[in-house]
């Protein structure tokens, strides 16, 4: 082949040495007893990165070959073949470099402007602080969650507390909302939020210095749904209520209030709401308004008490939050749970949508909008783990987490940030209640047979249930516990136990997917779901070894995560991403190892329990491997229990409340902006960085920075013979005075208008 002289001597070379002995143990880097293949080390290390194996067969060919013709032939063939590759793989790796180089300038130069943006006033000391490893709330990104060390710091925490006496409200507004028997897995809207913000509201109603805790939620009386959702007001108790009961007082502890919005008499989805949040704005705002004078009469002496904090969970409840919170000059704390630009990137990713069908389903571009006026309102965002920030939020105009560290390390060295403002993000993983369980060492075998002196106690009905799905019942079994959501990946779970024979033999799969009376009732995404489920079951034929219950209440929970236990079982998370995980803290407080996606929150509790195994969702091999290792090794099954019964106490709801009311400490109280006096406005410079005089405090800083740099005095009212900084503090007094006058007008007007009885707001 003309000017590929190399090429020919090469390939020449390696048809004269001849194919090699095949050997499947052999080395192709290594000569191993003698035995080495030229032809095959060329198109597997030489030509890397492209599926050219049948050159390997074609070499064979023409070594084989006698007709020196067909010989020139097929070499000259496989020149141009290997010259075309050569040109293929150069032209991707510049590609790919290119790509890499863009990706670094764009970082780098964010970096850059980020940092050039913020330096103006840093000292030299300042300037050489590596603020980057510094966390949002001060602490090292790599330390681990913070724990209650003894039981003497939590009292010595809780002495200090007594003396507050704080009002909390909590806002989440879609789904299904009672204190017991939650029914979790009834629909997409009432999963794993609902369950947290009870117990959070409940947790918090009995922590020292708490004295109220208000619980927002949408009023629905429909046949639809139980009786109690239509209720008003439901107290929720505190678990503990033996010691507390003396040190409560008349409206205090915690509940949760149903705020009637939206169509009165129909239990609609999430997506539908929106319209109809101004509407349970003004019913809030007159419930707070109310009890901030009751609770005034109670313990404020006469005036009214207000909210330390109002706190929004999800996008709706964020939306509703900020309104309330300016309204009221109340700080606002904002949890997500989940992300809307995050799920509208993997829902672009699976490409079963369009961007327009996205946003015609689930409403999306309200959603992102909602999150990103949240972002701009509340002082605290809280999250369960780092991921969250740095992968989620990230992706928000209103946040970076470059300018952030820097607008925080400023905050902290008192140096001022020229108005700029971001939300703190505080890593605060969520809490869970420990008290009621008692995990169980005996064997399953032990329990289920007793003895005649103390016969074994009746199992508890959901376990027959289960049961009554196996052909053999005492092997391990693997728990899933998950709505039917395309994200929660329980179809790629199935493909993984079908397709793992060994797995198969050892161990039973149980799929705890919620409540359904009938395929046909479910969401058209649910339904779908569990159709694809049911017919991988008939594809592998798992009848007897896959269990998939109709129905199960929330206080079964428990007892199916303890028989998952008692058959030295695995749980398992194989979610896409998973914000948190609560179901992996409860797995491993009942002394079951767990198997979770390496996506989100099960990072970080993985880091903590460190009880079992984390795993690409994508990867059903993967999936396969670990959940056989953990039920195959029951030595590596103890030693994940154990790990996990240890940690568990760093989950505790006492540990969570702490660190929430913390952070909470740190918002500065305030009241409502038109109870304001005049002797208060002076002060207002030192209210949170989002109230209302913020922006008429940046034109007084810009104007002030403006006449800095003039060389010659100004005209006007101003004395051109004062000196200059005379002339610049009778600017910013003019400016100030001038943006009080207009504010006052403004609260006034606004009064008179919201005085009117036609008002729904008072």
């Amino acid at each position: 082949m003309a000017g590929n002289d190399w090429i020919n001597s090469y390939l020449e070379a390696i048809l004269d040495v001849g194919p090699g002995i095949d050997d499947a143990k052999s080395s192709l880097l290594l000569r191993e007893r003698g035995r080495f293949s030229p032809t095959r080390y060329f198109v597997e290390e030489v030509i890397t990165g492209f599926d050219e194996t049948d050159l390997y067969r074609s070499w064979v060919k023409a070594a084989a070959t006698r007709s020196p013709q067909e010989r020139n032939t097929r070499l000259e063939n496989m020149c141009w073949r290997i010259w075309n590759l050569a040109r293929q793989k150069k032209q991707f790796e510049g590609e790919e470099a290119q790509r890499m180089a863009k990706r670094r300038l764009e970082r780098e130069r964010g970096r850059r402007e980020a940092t050039a943006d913020m330096s103006e006033d840093l000292s030299e000391g300042e300037k050489g602080d590596t603020v980057s490893d510094i966390s949002a709330h001060g602490e090292s990104t790599r330390s681990r969650l913070p724990r209650v060390s003894s039981v003497d710091l939590m009292e010595a925490w809780a002495n200090q507390q007594k003396g507050k006496k704080l009002y909390i409200v909590l806002i989440s507004l879609h789904g299904l909302i009672r204190g017991e028997n939650m029914e979790l897995g009834r629909d997409s809207d009432t999963g794993g939020q609902v369950k947290y913000v009870v117990e959070l509201a409940r947790a918090l109603g009995s922590m020292p210095g708490m004295y109220r805790v208000d619980l927002l939620t949408r009023q629905v009386s429909s046949p639809d749904v139980d009786s109690i959702y239509g209720e008003p007001t439901e107290m929720l108790p505190p678990r503990n209520s033996e010691s507390l009961m003396d040190e409560m007082g008349e409206s205090s502890g915690a509940y949760i209030i149903r705020i009637p919005f939206g169509p009165r008499d129909k239990y609609i989805p999430k997506e539908l709401l929106w319209p109809y949040i101004p509407e349970f704005v003004d019913g809030a705002l007159n419930h707070i308004i109310q009890m901030s004078k009751v609770l005034g009469e109670q313990i404020g002496g006469g005036h009214p008490v207000w909210p330390t904090a109002i706190h929004g969970h999800y996008a709706d409840a964020g939306d509703a939050a900020a309104l309330l919170s300016g309204a009221l000059n109340v700080p606002m704390l904002f949890t997500g749970h989940s992300l809307g630009r995050d799920k509208l990137e993997q829902l672009l990713r699976q490409g079963r949508l369009s961007r327009d069908e996205i946003n015609t389903t689930y409403k999306i571009m309200r959603r992102i909008e909602a999150e990103e006026l949240s972002l701009d309102a509340s002082e605290i965002i809280i999250t369960s783990t780092r991921q969250e920030i740095e992968e989620q939020w990230r992706l928000y105009d209103g946040f970076d987490p470059i300018l952030e560290r820097k607008l925080r390390a400023r905050i902290r060295r008192n140096v001022s940030g020229y108005g700029r403002f971001m939300p703190r993000m505080v890593v605060i993983p969520p809490g869970m209640e420990f008290h009621h369980i008692v995990p169980h060492d005996a064997d399953m075998d032990v329990e289920m047979e007793g003895n005649e002196d103390n016969p074994a106690t009746p199992d508890p009905p959901i376990w027959s249930e289960i049961m009554r799905f196996f052909t053999n019942p005492r092997k391990p079994m693997i728990l899933a516990l998950a709505r039917p959501d395309p994200k929660k990946n329980l179809t790629t779970l199935v493909k993984a136990f079908g397709e793992c024979r060994p797995l198969r033999e050892l161990a039973n799969l149980t799929l705890i997917m919620g409540n359904r009376d009938g395929i046909d009732e479910m969401s058209s995404t649910n339904s779908s779901v569990l159709l694809s489920i049911l017919k991988l079951i008939d594809k592998y034929d798992l009848y007897g070894q896959v269990a998939y219950p109709k129905h199960h209440k929330q206080s079964d929970v428990p007892e199916i995560y303890r028989l998952a236990a008692k058959t030295k079982g695995v749980f398992i998370n194989p979610a896409f991403i998973e914000p948190f995980g609560l179901t992996l803290i409860e797995a491993a407080a009942h002394g079951l190892p767990i198997v979770a996606t390496k996506n989100g929150g099960p990072v970080d509790i993985h880091r903590v329990l460190d009880n079992g195994l984390l795993v690409d969702p994508h990867d059903q091999q993967s999936i396969a491997g670990a959940l056989l290792k953990l039920v195959a090794d029951k030595q590596l099954w103890a030693k994940c229990r154990q790990n996990g019964l240890k940690n568990i106490h760093l989950f505790s709801w006492p540990e969570h409340c702490k660190t929430y009311l913390s952070r909470i400490a740190s918002c500065k109280p305030r009241q409502p902006w038109w109870q304001r006096n005049d002797d208060g406005d002076e002060n207002s410079e030192s209210d949170s960085p989002n109230d209302s005089l913020r922006d008429i405090q940046d034109i007084s800083l810009n104007l002030k920075f403006s006449f800095d740099g003039e060389k010659s005095g100004g005209s006007g009212n101003f004395d051109n013979s004062a000196e200059p900084e005379d002339r610049k503090s009778k600017l910013e007094n003019a400016v100030l005075t001038w943006s009080k006058g207009v504010l006052k007008g403004t609260q006034k007007a606004v009064l008179t208008e919201r005085a009117d009885p036609e008002c729904q707001c008072w």
